[in-house]
C-alpha cells in the first residue's frame, strides 16, 4: 500500500501549539479582566457574514473588499458570503439587529479570528486574532480617551510598555471633502511621482496614498495638503478636550497629519499604539471614532468608537520584552502500576479534582522510573505513587517533587498514607499555597474539638 501524502495547513493560516498558547491563554485572561475593569461586556459575532455588509462597511474601493476578502457563493441558497477581515461592521450588524442601544449606550468588547488574502509575513497572516473595543451610544471625546487608557493599562499588565502614540483628528465630513479637493489637486500636480498604487487610488480613495511606504514619494506627500488646517472650530475644540483629557492621565502621545483612515464614516479621532520593536510591523493597536457608521448600515444615527489590536503581534512582542508566561502545570501527578491499579489511581485522580487541584493521572503503562521521570517534567509539585500495596491497603504514597518550601514534607521526602489523610493532606497543601494555612489549621482544629466533644456526650449517653 502507497504511503497516504502528507497534508499541511494553510499558507499563513498557523497552529498555535500547547507552548505557545501559554502566551495566547495570559493575554485573553488579562484583555478580558482588563475590559471588565472598564464595564466592557464581551460580544460574540460569527467569522460569516454577508458580503454587503464589508462593502457598505469597509468600503468597496479598499484593498481589504477589492483584493483581500475570502468570500464565495453559497451554493445552497446563492447568498454572497465573506470571512470577517474585521469585527467592527460585524458587532454593529449586530448591535443594530438587536436594538441593543434602544435603551442605554454599550460597551462592548470581542475577541477571534480575522481573514484577510495578504502576503504571510511577521505578525501578518491569513488566519489572525483581534482583541478590540467599541462604545456604542457616546458622543466622547471622554469615552476616545477611555479606550486608549483602556489599552495602556492592558499594555502595562502584559510588560510591553513602552509605546507611541500617535493621533489625529479627521474632522467632519465637510472638512474632509475640502481637505480631499485639495488633496486630489495637489496630486495632480505631481503625476509624475505617483506610482501605480498611488495613481489607482487618486480619484476613489486619496487619503490612503498618504500612507504609502514608498521612499521615492516620502517627500512629496509630506508636503502634502494637511487635514487639521481645514478643521473648523467645533472639531478643533473636540481635539483639544481630547488632548487635555490625556494630559490629565499623563499620557505621552503625538500628533501625526499623515494617519489618516480612508473610509468616510471616521470622524474625529483617530489613533496608532506603536513599537520599534517589531521591525516594519510597527503598529499594535489603531482606534478611532466612526459616528456616521450605524446609519450607514440601516440603524439610528448613533455615535461609536472602538480599537482593534493584533494579538500576534502582540504576542510577538510580549516575547520581546521578556514576558514569561504564567504556564499550566498540574498540582499532582499520579504514578501507578500493577494490576488493575490504574482503576484505583483514577478514583483517587477524580477525588483530588473534586477538590480542585489539577492532577495528571498516567496512562499507558510504563515502569516505574519512566513514569517518575514523567512526573518531573510535569512540573507537578507532587507525585502520588500507587501500586498493589497501596491499592489493596486503600492508601497513598506522597513524594514531594520541588525544592520550594512547603509545609510537613521535605523536599524528595515521601510519606505513606490512608486516602482520606492522604485527601486531607492536599486540602491543607491547598491552604498554604492560597496563604491561608493559619486559618484553615484552627478551622481544623475547630472541627476536631467539635467531633471530641460529641464523642463524649454519646460516651456519657452510654
Amino acid at each position: 500500500m502507497a504511503k497516504a501524502q502528507k497534508i499541511n495547513g494553510i499558507r499563513g493560516m498557523n497552529d498555535i501549539l500547547p507552548d505557545e498558547n501559554e502566551y495566547w491563554k495570559d493575554f485573553l485572561k488579562t484583555a478580558s479582566w482588563t475590559a471588565d475593569q472598564y464595564g466592557y461586556k464581551q460580544i460574540r459575532t460569527p467569522i460569516l457574514e454577508s458580503t454587503s455588509l464589508f462593502k457598505r462597511g469597509v468600503g468597496e474601493v479598499t484593498d481589504i473588499v477589492e483584493k483581500e476578502m475570502y468570500s464565495f457563493t453559497d451554493s445552497l441558497n446563492g447568498e454572497e458570503l465573506s470571512l470577517r477581515p474585521e469585527c467592527t461592521a460585524g458587532v454593529v450588524r449586530s448591535v443594530i439587529e438587536h436594538n441593543l442601544t434602544y435603551n442605554a449606550p454599550q460597551r462592548l468588547w470581542y475577541f477571534g479570528p480575522m481573514f484577510r488574502h495578504e502576503r504571510p509575513q511577521r505578525g501578518r497572516y491569513r488566519q489572525f486574532h483581534q482583541f478590540g473595543v467599541e462604545a456604542l451610544g457616546f458622543k466622547g471625546p471622554d469615552v476616545d480617551v477611555e479606550q486608549m487608557l483602556l489599552a495602556r493599562r492592558l499594555f502595562d499588565d502584559l510588560g510591553v510598555l513602552p509605546l507611541k502614540l500617535e493621533l489625529n483628528s479627521l474632522g467632519n465630513l465637510d472638512e474632509r471633502i475640502a481637505h480631499r479637493e485639495a488633496l486630489v489637486k495637489y496630486f495632480e500636480s505631481h503625476q509624475d511621482i505617483l506610482d501605480e498604487d498611488a495613481k489607482r487610488r487618486l480619484y476613489t480613495n486619496p487619503l490612503r496614498i498618504l500612507d504609502t511606504k514608498n521612499p521615492d514619494m516620502q517627500d512629496m506627500v509630506n508636503n502634502a495638503p494637511r487635514l487639521l488646517d481645514y478643521l473648523k472650530e467645533d472639531s478643533l475644540a473636540f481635539l483639544r478636550r481630547l488632548e487635555s483629557l490625556l494630559s490629565v492621565h499623563d499620557v505621552e502621545y503625538s500628533i501625526n497629519p499623515r494617519l489618516v483612515r480612508g473610509l468616510d464614516y471616521y470622524n474625529h479621532t483617530v489613533y496608532e499604539w506603536i513599537t520599534d520593536k517589531l521591525g516594519s510591523q510597527a503598529t499594535v493597536c489603531g482606534g478611532g471614532r466612526y459616528d456616521p457608521l450605524i446609519e450607514m448600515l440601516g440603524g439610528k444615527p448613533t455615535p461609536a468608537v472602538g480599537f482593534a489590536m493584533g494579538v500576534e503581534r502582540i504576542i510577538e512582542l510580549m516575547k520581546e520584552c521578556g514576558f514569561e508566561p504564567m504556564g499550566t502545570k498540574p498540582d499532582v501527578y499520579i504514578v501507578n502500576q500493577g494490576d488493575n491499579v490504574d482503576i484505583y489511581a483514577s478514583v483517587v485522580a477524580e477525588s483530588l479534582r473534586y477538590m480542585n487541584h489539577d492532577v495528571i493521572c498516567h496512562a499507558g503503562g510504563g515502569s516505574f522510573k519512566n513514569q517518575m521521570r514523567r512526573a518531573d517534567q510535569s512540573g507537578a509539585s507532587y507525585a502520588i505513587i500507587l501500586g498493589e500495596d497501596e491499592m489493596n491497603q486503600n492508601t497513598i504514597t506522597i513524594k514531594h517533587l520541588r525544592a520550594e518550601e512547603e509545609p510537613e514534607m521535605p523536599f524528595g521526602e515521601q510519606q505513606t498514607l490512608p486516602l482520606v489523610e492522604g485527601l486531607e493532606f492536599f486540602n491543607a497543601l491547598d491552604a498554604f499555597w492560597r496563604g491561608d494555612f493559619d486559618a484553615y489549621m484552627n478551622d481544623a482544629e475547630g472541627e476536631i474539638a467539635i467531633e471530641d466533644d460529641q464523642d463524649a456526650k454519646e460516651s456519657k449517653k452510654d
